[in-house]
Order: C-alpha cells, then sequence, then structure tokens
C-alpha cells in the first residue's frame, strides 16, 4: 500500500468521525431536554420558556445552516485541512464547556444554548470541509464510496443521537455532553497529526458584503420559519405575528441583495456559475428538498411514538424519549445498508440512477406511512422506516460525489459548504414547516375532541374549554419531551387535585390522550406525510433531470 493510499484512508477515517461527531450533537439534546432541563431546574413547557426550548434545538442547527458556506470558502482560500482542524478544537471545548454548565434556571438555559451556537460553529466547520479533503483524497473511481460512507454516517448520527440522548440522559444530563469530549480531543490531536492539505489554497479577498447579507438573510429566513410555530393573538401558529412575517420577507430580500452581490464583486463567496452546472443545481435541489422532508419525518415519528403508539403499549411517558429512539433504528439501518453500496455502484453507473431510484422507495414510503393507523403494528411500521432509510442512503451518496465532482477543484470548499447548507438548511426549515402543519392540521380538531373528553371525566366545562382552547403546538411539545400532556395541562392549575381520584386516575393514564387524540392527530399526519411525499417526488424529479454523469473537465483525461 503505497503512501497516498494511506493518506486517503486515514482521511476517510478521520473526517467520517468528525461529521459523525457533528451530526449526532445536532440531535441528540431533542431527546435528552426533558432531563436536561429538570437538572438546570426549569420547566421547558413553561410559556416564558419556550423561547429557550426552540434555541436549544434552533441554535446549533442555524449555525450549522448558515456558516458553512463562507466556511467553505474560507477553506479554499487558507487551506480546508486548516479550517476543518480548528472546527474539531473549538468543538471540543464548546462540548466540555456544555458539560460544565455552572448555573441554573434561565442563566443555565443561555449558558448551554451560547455554547450549543459555538460548538455549532465548531460543527459546521467540519461539515464545511470534509467532503472537499475526501474530494482530494481520492482518485475519481472510488469517490462515491468514500463519500458514502463519510455521508452516510453523518445522516445516521442524527438518528443514532436520538438513541444516544434517550440513553445518556438515563445515567445523568451531563453525560449528554460529556460524550463528545473524549471523542473530540482524540479527533482533535489525530487531525491535526495526520490529516494534510491535499489542494492547494488560493488566496483571495474576503466578500465581507456578501458573507453578511447570506448570513443575515439564512438567520432571519430560517428563525421566523421556526417561531411561526408559536402561538400568536389568539392563532394556533405566530404566521400572523409581523415580526414573523417581516423577518421571513427581510430574510428573502437579503438573499436576493446576495445573490446580485455575488454577480459583481471580484473574489465572491459564492460563485454563482456554479449553477449553470446542471448536476450541481439539480443535486442541491434534492437535497434541500431531501433534507426537509428527513427532517419532518423525524420531528414527527418522534411525537407519534412518544405522544401516542408508546404509551398505548404500556411505556410509561418518562421512558419514551429512550424507546422512540430505539424503535426508530431500522430507519438508521437502512441508512447503513445502502449508503456504502450505492455510493460504490455509483462510481461505475453514475448517480442517476441510484439517486432518482432512492427519492422514489422515499416516497413510497411516506405514502405507506400516511396509510399506517395510528395504532400500527410493529413490524409493517419498522419495514416502511428501514425502506426509508434505504431509499436515503441509495440518494445521498451518489447524489453527494456527482455534486462535488462536477466543480473545480478550487472551488470544492465552497461547494462542500453549499451542499451542507441546503441540506442544513432544510433539517431547520423542517422545525417550521412541519410543525405548522401538524398544529393546523390538529387545530381544526383537536379542541372539541379534547374538551368533550376532559367533560367525560368530571372536569367542569369552563375549565374543559379552557384547556381545549390552549394552543396545539403546548400538546405536542409535551408528547415531544416525553411528558403526559393531559397531566401537563391539568396539573399547572391544580384542576386535577380537585377531581375524584377514579377520573384522575384516568386522565393520567397512559390509555387516555393517546386515544382521545389518535383522530385529530391522524388527520395532521396526513398533512405532514402528504406534503413530505410531494417533496420527496419533486427531488426525485430534481434528481432525474440532472443529466447524463458528470465530471468536471480536469478530471476527465
Amino acid at each position: 500500500m503505497t503512501h497516498g493510499d494511506r493518506y486517503k484512508w486515514t482521511a476517510l477515517s478521520n473526517t467520517t468521525l468528525g461529521v459523525l461527531m457533528a451530526s449526532l450533537d445536532g440531535s441528540i439534546v431533542i431527546i435528552s431536554m426533558p432531563a436536561i432541563f429538570r437538572g438546570i431546574g426549569l420547566d421547558p413547557l413553561s410559556p416564558s420558556n419556550i423561547g429557550y426550548l426552540l434555541w436549544m434545538i434552533l441554535g446549533y442547527l442555524l449555525v450549522a445552516a448558515v456558516l458553512v458556506v463562507a466556511l467553505g470558502r474560507l477553506g479554499d482560500m487558507f487551506g480546508r485541512v486548516r479550517l476543518y482542524n480548528l472546527g474539531f478544537m473549538i468543538f471540543s471545548v464548546a462540548s466540555l464547556a456544555l458539560s460544565l454548565v455552572p448555573f441554573r434556571g434561565g442563566s443555565g438555559a443561555l449558558w448551554l444554548i451560547g455554547w450549543r451556537v459555538v460548538q455549532g460553529v465548531g460543527g459546521a466547520m467540519l461539515t464545511a470541509n470534509s467532503a472537499a479533503i475526501l474530494t482530494d483524497a481520492f482518485p475519481l473511481e472510488q469517490r462515491g464510496m468514500a463519500l458514502g460512507i463519510n455521508q452516510i454516517t453523518a445522516l445516521a448520527g442524527q438518528f443514532l443521537g436520538l438513541l444516544a440522548g434517550g440513553l445518556l440522559a438515563e445515567v445523568h444530563w451531563r453525560a449528554v455532553f460529556w460524550v463528545s469530549v473524549p471523542i473530540g480531543i482524540i479527533g482533535t490531536v489525530w487531525s491535526y497529526h495526520s490529516l494534510r492539505e491535499v489542494g492547494t489554497p488560493r488566496k483571495a479577498k474576503i466578500d465581507w458584503l456578501g458573507n453578511v447579507t447570506f448570513v443575515g438573510g439564512a438567520i432571519a429566513l430560517l428563525a421566523s420559519i421556526t417561531y411561526g410555530i408559536q402561538p400568536y393573538g389568539g392563532h394556533a401558529t405566530g404566521w400572523a405575528n409581523p415580526w414573523v412575517f417581516g423577518g421571513v420577507i427581510g430574510g428573502v430580500l437579503l438573499l436576493v441583495a446576495f445573490c446580485v452581490i455575488e454577480t459583481r464583486v471580484a473574489a465572491p463567496m459564492l460563485r454563482m456559475g456554479l449553477f449553470r452546472i446542471r448536476a450541481f443545481a439539480a443535486g442541491n435541489l434534492a437535497a434541500l428538498l431531501t433534507a426537509i422532508a428527513r427532517g419532518g419525518m423525524q420531528f414527527m415519528l418522534i411525537i407519534w411514538l412518544q405522544g401516542i403508539w408508546l404509551p398505548l403499549h404500556g411505556y410509561d411517558y418518562e421512558r419514551t424519549p429512550l424507546w422512540a429512539g430505539i424503535y426508530m433504528l431500522p430507519l438508521t439501518f437502512g441508512f447503513l445498508v445502502a449508503g456504502p453500496i450505492s455510493g460504490y455502484l455509483s462510481d461505475r453507473f453514475g448517480a442517476r440512477l441510484f439517486s432518482t431510484g432512492g427519492l422514489t422507495i422515499v416516497c413510497a414510503s411516506f405514502i405507506g406511512l400516511i396509510a399506517l393507523p395510528v395504532d400500527f403494528s410493529y413490524p409493517l411500521f419498522a419495514g416502511l422506516l428501514f425502506a426509508s432509510g434505504f431509499g436515503q442512503g441509495m440518494f445521498s451518496a451518489p447524489n453527494t460525489s456527482a455534486v462535488m465532482s462536477s466543480v473545480p477543484a478550487d472551488q470544492r470548499g465552497v461547494a462542500s459548504g453549499m451542499r451542507a447548507t441546503f441540506q442544513n438548511s432544510g433539517t431547520a426549515l423542517s422545525i417550521g414547516v412541519f410543525f405548522s402543519l401538524m398544529i393546523a392540521g390538529l387545530a381544526s380538531s383537536l379542541p372539541h375532541t379534547l374538551s368533550s373528553g376532559l367533560e367525560a371525566q368530571a372536569v367542569p366545562p369552563a375549565d374543559a374549554a379552557h384547556v381545549a382552547q390552549l394552543p396545539p403546538v403546548s400538546t405536542l411539545f409535551a408528547a415531544f419531551l416525553g411528558n403526559n400532556p393531559i397531566g401537563h395541562l391539568l396539573g399547572s392549575n391544580g384542576l386535577l387535585n380537585s377531581l375524584p381520584p377514579h377520573n384522575r386516575q384516568t386522565l393520567t393514564g397512559k390509555a387516555f390522550f393517546p386515544q382521545l387524540v389518535s383522530g385529530p392527530f391522524h388527520h395532521g399526519l396526513v398533512l405532514v406525510f402528504t406534503a413530505a411525499a410531494v417533496m420527496a417526488a419533486v427531488a426525485a424529479l430534481g434528481s432525474a433531470l440532472r443529466g447524463t454523469r458528470y465530471v468536471h473537465s480536469e478530471e476527465k483525461s
């Protein structure tokens, strides 16, 4: 084995560890949120604390989405390995700071949010440059395989984070952050010691105006869409809020200004001409739509399992976060089976067949989920999850290889950052898009169903009507965090204690809420998965239109 052979496998091993850690930490707090907030003495479902809850999820995702293009461009200019190594170090320091939070209450939450943002910066450095490092290290005929292993590991990390969060929260809430510290230290030392610059950095002026307009526009757009799920002025969602509406419009205008600026500056942050390459444009469009659909599926499956299916099958609400992660493992297995295989085969036969076929399977799996009853048979559910993961694995590796091979070598850093931006933005967008769709589905039928069910259990009509008119997002977040929604809605005002014991026992039992909301929830679920199926179908069409196999001319010889 030559020195070059040894280096490419070292690069694959280290970058795969880096993106696994970055993606796993993007989702690990979702499942462990109840334990984290209990640890700092804060109720995440209190109306005054919803902002903390949102930013614990959003802060990392937002930074990871908006900075990767700029960091990829900086990698082209100053060295991809240099930026990648620095990212490993920043990520490790932030992980240590998160595990040592010294405050409680709101101050503790702000500490966690602030260091999650710093951690997101490190994660963005890792994801922005990892694909470019691999594209530099591997020859064309092995690139799909290498990028397949790397990217499927990254995607699988999103779902493994759910399981890891559930397991570690059972040990101690700080363990959720401890786990990244030794891995980060080992990865940092290893990357500084073993990785080297293969590509040639090309110094250029930093496009400050382009960076400011892109980062500002992306933050305004993604944050406003996410805040659209919070109720406003008697509405179930916040889309009537002028700040939300203004943020979306302002974000879009800044991004339009960014596109104009990039066509006129001498050294643009992003060369808009890359989008004239059909393989690059179609691959990124498909990646964005797939990421939105995948993120929405992730959140909706958690609510479905934790709020309805697991309690109906005898699981305590406090234990549902852990078991939801376990029961979603077929999705991860599908990724891990299909990703490396499709990446290897795409090196020989091109990306279009595998990417388009994979997205067709994903679309079919969403249609299958729509057809399932709320209280489903698990083997059928697991089969659909495996099919969805398999389809996404078929798509991701060939698509990434095609996107990265279609651009000039000196643009690989920014191309890698752009690819990661579409993927990470899709995950962030999915929170606002799919929660809004689910809330819209629940708002039409949940109030009447909830009011009737509560009155049947001796809750006074006025109190039942009051609870039923509370924003559906409160019910969704309670189920999302592994709390009994009825216990949360009625327990906060002491109403539960005034009810007869048998009614109180029924209301706080495992079956009352799931049976009560299964109809309204299924209505919302149909809306959500129909939208996801449409996105997957459009992504498949975009993938099919990428053209025949395209490799940038400098590599064709």
